[in-house]
């Protein structure tokens, strides 16, 4: 009603009135918004500052190029034991308990790799990547986890595109001042300053929790109660949606992958031209490269965050959403395939990768507000970690295989668009069974409000 409507708008705070601009907030909402899109700013910029940092410490390594291909598989490989370690401990602690200590391990190990990076050990770049890539997947996987259990599957689907908008500019602000500081600090320094960060991070976890346990309208489950036994392999295995969504992300990994791979090696054949055999040089010249590399997708990605995102899914949908990036990914390596060059090749990553971290991240995480507190923090913990690294494990075998078969970078491309026709296809999958799950839930909230009074 207009009369309603022009309420609610007055009722509205200044912030929330300018968050309106992004999304549909409404009164009351725009608190823990900011929070949360203040959580996850300062997680992505933490990321970024590391992920800046892993470039240069493994790259100027013999085979570096290679070596981040082949770590991966490590990683998949250590997360068979940690997500099931992950799932154990969320099965006897409460949400809160669950972020604060996991976080604060990270914290640990970033004051370790400093003191090991400072006295010189010669390997740490190899650990460090992995160690990385882990972080990474986890500790974003927990944050979308969190924001998916205060909402419910309406007013998620409304202001998630808003709370990226903190992802978005986390990416961009950490990846420019990692470019900017890696000249002043080197790499190890950054560690520090990345742990520092964390730790803000659990302090403002810890605020969103106790006042969404004051304020349960909009919550899923309880908070503090620890989630069911049920393992995210059982939960994969007897839910085809989220099997589903399973496959894409390893699909999408390959894909991203694969085209990352191809740019490390335009990137190291230029540093050597440029820097010449100096490790120095090289590693300042890769890493100014990435810093800057990244602030230019991460600008593409705030900017469809900001404007594109929320819109898209109010007049298109969460469904059609699915479809731009792997549409996007089939024309950007069909161009590929007839101008292999650095620029056309950076320009198609900072495309793809700026619609990845904003269209494509948003939609993944608001695929999960249909599913269980088990779901949302166990499976989607194994999917966002194991699968997406099972993904580049099965990359690096593309990555053996293609080397020892001398397939160039045309053979590679054409490698990359057979994958994202398969990825097409397991999209349209995820769309079905996702209408299933919206129906279904339509015809229960329907059924509970024709029930009469006192009728469960």
């Amino acid at each position: 009603m207009p009369g309603a409507e022009g309420a609610e708008s007055e009722s509205k705070s200044i912030a929330e009135r300018l968050l309106s601009l992004l999304a549909e907030v409404r009164a009351g909402e725009g608190a823990n918004v900011l929070l949360l899109a203040l959580n996850v700013f300062l997680l992505l910029l933490s990321y970024y500052l590391l992920k800046t940092v892993r470039e240069p410490l493994i790259l100027t390594l013999k085979g570096g190029a290679e070596l981040t291909s082949y770590s991966y598989a490590i990683q998949a490989l250590l997360l068979l034991a940690i997500v099931p370690a992950y799932g154990a401990f969320a099965s006897r602690v409460g949400r809160i308990r669950l972020i604060t200590w996991v976080t604060l391990v990270f914290v640990s190990n970033l004051v370790m790799f400093y003191a090991l990076g400072e006295g010189g050990w010669a390997y740490e770049g190899v650990v460090f990547f992995i160690w990385v890539g882990i972080f990474n997947v986890l500790i974003v996987a927990q944050f979308w986890s969190f924001a998916n259990d205060l909402y419910s599957e309406s007013h998620g689907r409304r202001l998630f595109p808003v709370i990226a908008v903190g992802a978005s500019l986390g990416s961009l602000v950490g990846a420019k001042a990692a470019a900017m500081m890696m000249h002043a600090t080197g790499p190890y320094r950054l560690m520090l300053v990345a742990a520092g960060v964390l730790v803000v991070c659990v302090l403002i976890s810890r605020r969103i929790h106790f006042r969404a346990a004051g304020d349960r309208v909009h919550a899923s489950g309880p908070a503090e109660a620890p989630l069911a036994k049920t393992g995210a392999l059982e939960l994969l295995v007897r839910d085809r949606y989220l099997l589903f969504i399973a496959l894409l992300i390893l699909l999408l990994n390959i894909v991203n992958s694969t085209g990352e791979f191809l740019l490390r090696k335009f990137v190291v054949a230029e540093a050597a031209r440029v820097a010449g055999s100096s490790d120095a040089a090289r590693q300042v010249f890769i890493g100014v490269f990435y810093g800057n590399y990244e602030v230019w997708y991460n600008s593409v990605g705030l900017v469809l965050q900001m404007f594109v995102v929320s819109r898209l899914f109010r007049y298109a949908g969460v469904r059609a959403a699915l479809f731009v990036l792997p549409c996007i990914a089939l024309g950007s390596y069909s161009l590929l395939l007839g101008l292999p060059l650095l620029p056309v090749m950076r320009w198609v990553k900072i495309v793809e990768n700026g619609v990845d971290y904003s269209v494509q991240n948003t939609t993944v995480n608001a695929l999960f507000l249909t599913t269980s507190r088990e779901a949302k923090y166990k499976a989607k913990a194994a999917i966002d970690t194991f699968f997406k690294r099972a993904g580049d494990v099965l990359q690096a075998g593309i990555i053996l295989a293609g080397t020892a078969l001398a397939f160039g970078i045309k053979g590679f491309l054409a490698a990359n668009l057979v994958m994202t026709l398969v990825w097409l296809a397991v999209a349209v999958g995820i769309t079905r069974a996702h209408k299933k799950n919206h129906e279904r839930q339509t015809e229960m909230r329907t059924a509970e409000a024709s029930a009469p009074a006192g009728v469960a």
